[in-house]
């Protein structure tokens, strides 16, 4: 078992939102399968870890209770686990501490860099009204998407004031969150979904949207076009995930939990688990500077499985998701590798 301290008065309701994804679990929801691997404890000199209790930048603006706990968990000579929250996460530069974050540049991460998966709830028990079944391999691979994909020079502009935005509002608040380059991610995937959509080789399903969520501002409007979503995933044996505003994809894991086949562009991404899950068994990662084109990659996979491999591949990628990327599922897998760590 690992003994974590944090700062208890941050666990109340109004922090909940905030709070680090573990102590969510153990605090607030009292997770009885977690609390065989996890204990949060008082004294801080029995525990094994410190954790700072809610994302990083909201603690910090709390200086007295961060420097409080980040002195003496330096004293204790205790290791800190610490969460970045958002599209983009940032460095943190603290000694023997360990950085909890969705996504970032691969190449600029630190080591102690943990990539977490973005928690989602189970497509089958809240949005799909199928139950998990493989889909059958077909000739062509069939791609599905929906989601918000544009092109244009105004929604280039668009992009970029919001980029722009994004980044004078951070140096404003002298915010430290990770610098990165402009990317426009809608352009971008109707960029690629274009190309795969006058391939006479593939199979493409896709439903561009002007607007993220197609902007639906009912409950009734978000509940449909969010059952279109994952209809799409169903009915696709392949679905095609590409970054958004952070480096990093939601539509990725949702795919793995319906047990589809995600394709993901490679746009400088670090995985979670990548020390013992390896991903090319579980997905297509496309690399845009190989000389092969994406379709070209996306059929090299394709037609590299035969039929029952094909369908196995869809009930491990499901099995991922319910032992490996599931809140609960992930933190009991990360008690392994830190422990090995240690």
């Amino acid at each position: 078992m690992l003994k974590l301290y944090t700062d208890k008065t941050f666990l109340k309701e109004q922090h909940r939102s905030k709070v680090f994804p573990l102590l969510f679990d153990l605090f607030y929801l009292k997770n009885k399968t977690l609390v065989s691997y996890y204990a949060i404890i008082d004294d801080i000199s029995d525990c094994d870890i410190v954790v700072f209790p809610i994302d990083y930048s909201s603690f910090f603006k709390k200086r007295n209770a961060f420097n409080k706990l980040n002195k003496a968990a330096k004293k204790n000579q205790k290791p800190i686990w610490l969460y970045t929250s958002g599209d983009y996460g940032f460095t943190v530069y603290i000694a023997n501490s360990y950085n909890f974050r969705l996504g970032g540049l691969n190449s600029k991460l630190h080591n102690s860099t943990v990539i977490i998966p973005s928690f989602i709830n189970d497509p089958y028990q809240s949005n799909l009204k199928e139950s998990f079944s493989t889909l059958k391999k077909k000739n062509k691979p069939n791609i599905g998407f929906v989601g918000h994909a544009q092109g244009g020079l105004l929604k280039y502009i668009k992009e970029y004031l919001s980029y722009m935005k994004t980044n004078f509002n951070r140096k404003l608040k002298q915010n430290k969150i990770d610098f990165q380059p402009f990317y426009p991610s809608s352009i971008k995937r109707k960029e690629y979904l274009d190309l795969l959509l006058i391939s006479n080789k593939i199979e493409a399903q896709f439903v561009l949207r002007k607007k993220y969520r197609a902007g639906v501002k009912t409950i009734e409007d978000k509940q449909k076009t969010t059952q279109e979503f994952y209809q799409n995933i169903y009915n696709n044996a392949y679905t095609f995930c590409i970054r958004g505003a952070g480096n990093f994809s939601v539509r990725f894991y949702e795919t793995l939990a319906v047990g589809r086949i995600p394709v993901l562009l490679n746009t400088d991404c670090r995985l979670p688990l990548s020390d013992i899950i390896d991903w090319k068994k579980h997905c297509v990662i496309l690399d845009v500077t190989k000389k092969e084109s994406l379709e070209e990659q996306i059929l090299k996979f394709h037609n590299s499985k035969g039929e029952d491999e094909f369908e196995t591949i869809q009930k491990n990628n499901r099995n991922l998701w319910e032992t490996h990327l599931k809140r609960e599922s992930f933190f009991i897998k990360f008690y392994k590798v830190f422990k090995k760590q240690k």
